[in-house]
């Protein structure tokens, strides 16, 4: 197998454009929230495909839901309706508490919708000069021209300059730094409630209150990307709920399709009545009945077994150990993070070195940042399954 294993990686670097530096491993298949390789070696799975595979690996329910809809219909277009679209939407809607949905491919796609509809919003109220949008230091959205502009991390933006235009830049969680580059001009504020990438920062509740009070004042949008930090990671269905701040825009993705590639934007009622309309915005893939089959059985499976409730618990156990091995290790500075999404601060040594060791040892977990090493594993763990990802980790920092 260890040629085949080769083979496969060989074959991989000849064909595929580098833009990944690929973790010397094939991964094979998965079974609950392990993951195996081409040699049989077994992982416990911190990393869920970047914060996707919320259910694990053959989830009861989910894969017959696929292969039911693989055998009536893939695909047909947005000029036609189909049931699982229209089911999946109203589901979303509902446990969202938003107004409206639009089915997109990708995160990325998603942020790339609601920039056009904050703008579409001030265009349409005859604002045309109000086309300025705030962003955050730090923040990551995407990689498409739109989502790169409002990504606040130059080593990301500066060899794609110039992007798109009237993009300001405001400090997370410093509510002055974003009242400073408030102007007539302004039409949205975009962070994320939980940054992922810039090194797992969760929003404070006096910031996330105060930036939705800025937007109120100016007849501004707040756009708030759930697309890692969403889908109950943090112990809500989405995170804002937690701090009872209701978004004008929201995007979601990752955990939404649970492995197949499908995002969303949704927006509250008076920026729906008021933004994207017939001609505006489209998508050929978008909201087709294989994904949207996905997302209504996710939707349904998180409802019925209480997933968000089982993440407040097993969360805040994870939490208390990690707690404890902050306290343990030197060169742990210190944890950040929400329920399942979970960060320590490493210092005095290489972040890629944990990561690296840990798959010696059969588990599985990244970064975020250049010193952060990121938690964020199926949200079906168990206690135990904490248990042992802490005692492989230990191996690794003793």
């Amino acid at each position: 197998m260890m040629e085949n294993r080769e083979q496969i990686m060989e074959q991989a670097e000849e064909a595929f454009l580098h833009t990944y530096n690929r973790y010397p491993v094939v991964l094979e298949r998965g079974e609950g929230v392990y993951l195996y390789d081409t040699e049989g070696k077994k992982y416990l799975d911190f990393a869920a495909g970047i914060a996707v595979q919320a259910l694990g690996y053959h989830y009861p329910g989910y894969d017959e839901a696929l292969k039911s809809q693989i055998d009536r219909l893939l695909h047909t277009s947005n000029l036609y309706y189909n049931e699982p679209a229209a089911e999946a939407a109203g589901k979303l809607v509902k446990m969202s508490g938003m107004s409206k949905v639009f089915f997109t491919n990708s995160g990325t796609e998603a942020i790339e919708g609601a920039l056009k509809a904050a703008r579409k919003y001030t265009w349409a109220k005859g604002r045309k000069d109000a086309y300025e949008i705030i962003a955050m230091n730090h923040s990551f959205h995407g990689r498409s021209m739109g989502a790169l502009s409002v990504t606040g991390n130059a080593h990301y933006r500066e060899p794609f300059e110039p992007l798109i235009g009237g993009v300001r830049f405001a400090d997370f969680n410093d509510l002055e730094s974003v009242k400073a580059q408030f102007s007539d001009h302004t039409c949205a504020v975009i962070l994320e409630t939980v940054q992922g990438e810039g090194g797992i920062y969760p929003a404070t509740e006096e910031f996330l209150k105060g930036v939705k009070k800025l937007c109120e004042e100016h007849d501004a949008l707040l756009i708030l990307d759930e697309i890692q930090c969403g889908m109950g990671r943090t112990g809500s269905l989405f995170a804002w709920q937690e701090y009872g701040v209701k978004p004008n825009i929201m995007t979601c993705a990752k955990a939404l399709g649970c492995g197949v590639p499908v995002g969303a934007f949704l927006l509250d009622e008076k920026t729906a009545a008021a933004s994207l309309a017939p001609g505006d915005h489209g998508t050929t893939y978008g909201g087709n009945p294989f994904v949207c089959a996905a997302v209504s059985k996710v939707l349904d499976i998180f409802e019925q077994d209480h997933i968000v409730e089982h993440v407040r618990k097993v969360g805040a156990y994870l939490e208390s150990r990690l707690d404890a091995l902050v306290n343990a290790y030197d060169c742990i500075a210190l944890r950040r993070g929400k329920g399942l999404i979970q960060g320590l601060v490493i210092q005095g040594r290489p972040v890629n070195e944990i990561v690296l060791k840990s798959m010696d040892e059969g588990l599985l977990v990244i970064t975020a940042g250049s010193d952060v090493l990121r938690l964020v594993p199926p949200l079906v763990i168990t206690e135990e399954h904490v248990d042992e990802m802490v005692e492989k980790l230990e191996r690794v920092l003793a």
